[in-house]
């Protein structure tokens, strides 16, 4: 099969990569797409991850999005459409169902925001709908395409954690940490569906540095040049991104601004913070209330100090990763059943 991914954002990859690497290891060949959005471009290349850059992102201005979403789909289309395509597969790319359309070929197509609004054309587009168990389904799809939908066990993350894991508790038990890190992951600024408040951080960041080792995990270079300052002169602050296992093998507490990568770590039990300053998603909600999530929009320093002070641990989520690997088989049974050469 020729299988197109559209890995248009840096939480994709880590989602797929296992994926990808399992089917073309079983002969298929893969095709993969990104643009220039948070650490994507980054990330692929360190991870030696064949791709080609597609379009690019027009940031925050809901205008700019709206003209440079047929461009971008112009562009897929006419890099794509000599490739003989047989599916595609993607995580919240509004680009890629439209653009399969085009190419009439199926695709499937999965998101767990449900304010996102590109969701609306995504799904009415996409040939198979696929969304966590957590969420309220009438939130994000009309009933008329509740035909398209299937339910995955727990969590995106999950998918591909339960691999993960036993690497990163293997190289944990190994390894020697020093001192209480803390890794912090700033707000998603240019995303469309996110309208909570920027550069919200500061002061918390401000008496944190003195006291601690602190690494911002900055999403794009405007937020490392906000950071590069002499004000957070005793911040670490990586100008490429860091590998999810390393940030997990050094990490004693983690304050996420956004959603992804906060999951992955409560996921597997590392003390973990949410400062959303949005509506919360229904799958952070499910986090929280099964008390793997720490949700303080309203973080403090003497909160923060009281939490490494007592040591406060959380477990790994053995029931989600166990769903993770359930849906891990189920990604892959529906791209194989458009192998139309079984």
């Amino acid at each position: 099969m020729n299988i197109w991914f559209d890995l248009s954002n840096s939480p994709h990859i880590n989602m797929f990569e296992y994926l990808i690497n399992d089917l073309q290891s079983m002969g298929h060949n893969i095709i993969i797409t990104s643009r220039p959005l948070s650490n994507t471009i980054d990330l692929l290349n360190q991870k030696k991850i064949k791709h080609t850059v597609i379009g690019s992102h027009y940031g925050k201005n809901k205008l700019k999005k709206i003209l440079g979403y047929p461009v971008r789909v112009y562009q897929l289309y006419n890099f794509l459409r000599n490739k003989n395509l047989d599916v595609s597969v993607s995580q919240s790319s509004f680009h890629s169902p439209i653009v399969s359309w085009l190419l009439k070929i199926p695709s499937i197509y999965t998101n767990d925001n449900e304010y996102a609004q590109g969701n609306k054309i995504a799904f009415f587009f996409s040939t198979k709908i696929l969304i966590p168990e957590y969420i309220t389904q009438s939130k994000m799809i009309n009933k008329n395409l509740y035909y398209k939908v299937s339910k995955y066990p727990g969590l995106k993350e999950g998918m591909y954690l339960w691999q993960k894991n036993e690497v990163i508790k293997s190289n944990k038990f190994n390894s020697v940490k020093t001192g209480k890190n803390i890794f912090i992951r700033p707000e998603p600024q240019t995303a469309a569906y996110y309208k909570g408040k920027t550069n919200f951080l500061d002061s918390l960041i401000l008496s944190l540095q003195h006291n601690y080792s602190v690494t911002i995990l900055c999403r794009n270079i405007n937020q490392f040049n906000y950071y590069n300052n002499s004000r957070f002169s005793k911040i670490n602050l990586p100008i490429k991104p860091l590998l999810f296992d390393q940030i997990v093998m050094d990490c004693s507490l983690f304050i996420g601004a956004g959603g992804s990568m906060s999951r992955e770590l409560c996921i597997l039990g590392i003390p973990t913070i949410s400062v959303y300053q949005d509506k919360l998603l229904d799958v952070d909600k499910y986090l929280i209330n099964n008390n793997l999530l720490i949700y303080e929009p309203n973080l403090t320093f003497n909160k923060v100090k009281t939490i490494l002070s007592t040591n406060h641990t959380t477990h790994t989520s053995n029931d989600l990763l166990l769903k993770g690997l359930q849906t891990y088989q189920l990604f892959k049974e529906e791209i194989l059943k458009f192998n139309m050469y079984d």
